[in-house]
């Protein structure tokens, strides 16, 4: 069976009803939980042979870990970072892209109680220098992919708590380098569970993020030894992951989506997951490669469905895929339209933040998802809409996303900011997490999402959310992708402005701007429309695929700032 239902009590299918799911799910486990014992260890006991990952390189290479293979290998690993002086509470880097080191030196971490800090390679010296310092990073483990490591080597110098560099694929990057792999295999193969004072907790730090908001330097987000159970609701119940098949999340190790869709959720529902090593998005060679090895489970940002839908989708076999999910931003009606009529599949939307787990889904069997919808708060997490006040908002009011937590912290509600007591009350006070995402409910409860609180446009004394603007804009042929933003306004105050990536074939002119200004008038409040349209080749993104709405309003705000009579 598998391994969530020993932590949940029963199958996700033994749920006769939402009521019964939303009144019984509950997860149950010891103080001295530990994802890498008590789940991977686990399955490597019960069936040693059991796909874990199938990795393919960007060339095509391909190799098959199992479950017993990633308990050897992150024994070996653990081994490695006791002998470099590594101990329980130590925060290590991985700067590791998608190469198969990550996942077992991520359960090596684990096993020592070492805190993990995943990170993306694309962060510069200086980027460097603040993550070591603030968070004081005891060693760090850098893909031999592209120029990190020369990054690395220029923060050297100021990176004073940093004890020990290492590197993978063998790559010499200088004299202060370990070999990682060369090293990493040299060990032992067992590693004995700690005991005593080195013992893990569940209530201890195992994880921290740094995440970018809109304004200063990026926040450290710290989470405990349970967060990995918070995913059996990603996994097993949103991803639907099916036992023995094979799971395909699209996103990069530096991001906290990945910890989503890679590992967690997914190998306590007995799932492999697939990893494609590639250098760029390119839908045609992502959508061949789930034909090619039989993906059952899919999920992507909404901005790559945008172009799967583009293709003829008719080429490629895609029978075994059961069901498609979407995270990172809302999902755009018209792109679950296309994308459920050339498929027959539904797009299951789901919400969370590097904060969080999956907090809010649209993925139960008993409800039929409400287009556009973000859908129903998942078990255990009691998600509310409030006012500026913190009270509480009608039905249709729009209001901030918030978790009340005062009957407790649910599984993968973070910890708080890592050494940052200010800063995490004020994000999470009065028995209240703040988002800082809007939305508002109707009379059934499903949550309509909005727009981060910057994002919402006031315009002429009206509030636009842009979410609303831009999935007017996607039903029109010639819009491949868009954003909408806020445009400072000497009479209005702010001006809606969509940014448009235009589809094949098409051509920006005064009369596509028209038409398109016609079509949101008629699509929603006339108000809403966008009085100015740009188009570009491409939008500002994350790594992870997420628009950067605040980059676009930046450039507009420094424009509007340059223009203004002296």
């Amino acid at each position: 069976m598998p391994l969530y239902e020993k932590y949940v009590g029963r199958n996700r299918d033994d749920f006769a009803t939402l009521e019964d799911l939303q009144k019984n799910y509950k997860v149950t486990v010891g103080d001295d939980f530990n994802y890498s014992y008590d789940v991977v260890d686990v399955i490597a006991q019960e069936t040693p042979d059991k796909l874990a990952m199938l990795w393919v390189s960007n060339d095509g290479e391909e190799k098959r870990f199992t479950f017993d293979d990633m308990r050897r290998l992150s024994n070996q690993a653990a081994n490695f970072f006791k002998a470099q002086g590594i101990r329980k509470g130590d925060a290590v880097m991985l700067v590791l892209r998608r190469n198969y080191q990550f996942w077992y030196t991520m359960l090596a971490l684990h096993r020592i109680g070492a805190i993990a800090v995943p990170a993306t390679h694309l962060l510069t010296a200086k980027d460097y220098v603040y993550r070591a310092d603030a968070a004081t990073i005891r060693m760090m483990v850098i893909t031999a992919d592209g120029d990190a490591t020369d990054h690395v080597n220029e923060a050297m110098p100021q990176c004073k708590t940093v004890q020990a560099y290492a590197v993978d694929k063998h790559k010499d990057a200088g004299p202060n380098w370990l070999d990682y792999d060369a090293l990493v295999e040299q060990q032992s193969d067992e590693f004995p569970r700690p005991t005593g004072e080195d013992a893990t907790h569940a209530a201890e730090p195992m994880l921290m993020f740094f995440t970018s908001g809109t304004t200063g330097y990026p926040k450290m987000v710290w989470h405990d030894h349970t967060y990995p159970l918070g995913h059996i609701l990603t996994g097993c119940f949103w991803h639907r992951v099916v036992d023995g098949g094979l799971h395909f999340t699209i996103s990069d190790t530096g991001w906290g989506k990945a910890l989503w869709g890679k590992i967690y959720g997914q190998w306590l529902g007995g799932s492999a997951v697939l990893t494609y090593d590639f250098d760029k998005f390119h839908a045609p060679d992502l959508l061949s490669k789930m034909e090619k090895y039989g993906v059952t489970t899919f999920c992507a940002p909404p901005t790559m469905y945008r172009y799967f839908i583009k293709e003829d989708l008719t080429k490629y076999d895609l029978h075994k895929l059961t069901h498609c999910t979407t995270a990172g931003e809302a999902l755009n009606p018209e792109v679950y339209n296309q994308w459920l009529k050339q498929t027959g599949l539904k797009i299951f939307e789901g919400f969370g933040q590097t904060e969080t787990t999956l907090c809010i889904l649209n993925a139960y069997p008993w409800m039929q998802p409400r287009l556009g919808s973000m859908g129903l708060p998942s078990p255990g997490w009691r998600i509310v809409v409030v006012d500026p006040d913190g009270e509480e908002c009608p039905a249709g009011v729009t209001g901030e996303i918030c978790v009340r937590t005062d009957g407790g912290k649910p599984f993968g509600l973070f910890s708080g900011y890592y050494r940052d007591e200010e800063l995490t009350r004020k994000a999470w006070h009065d028995d209240l997490y703040h988002t800082g995402d809007t939305a508002y409910k109707d009379e059934l409860g499903f949550l309509w999402y909005v727009g981060r609180v910057d994002d919402v446009i006031k315009s002429s004394g009206y509030r636009i959310g842009p979410f609303e603007v831009e999935s007017a804009l996607m039903e029109h042929p010639s819009v491949l992708e868009c954003a909408v933003t806020g445009v400072p306004d000497p009479d209005r105050g702010f001006v809606v402005k969509a940014t448009i990536v235009l589809a094949k074939g098409y051509t920006g002119s005064p009369e596509l701007t028209k038409e398109l200004q016609n079509h949101v008038k008629h699509s929603t409040a006339p108000y809403k429309y966008p009085r100015i349209i740009e188009y570009v080749e491409e939008l500002p993104k994350t790594i992870s695929g997420k628009i950067r709405r605040v980059e676009i309003r930046q450039n507009d705000l420094a424009k509007h700032q340059a223009d203004r009579p002296k």
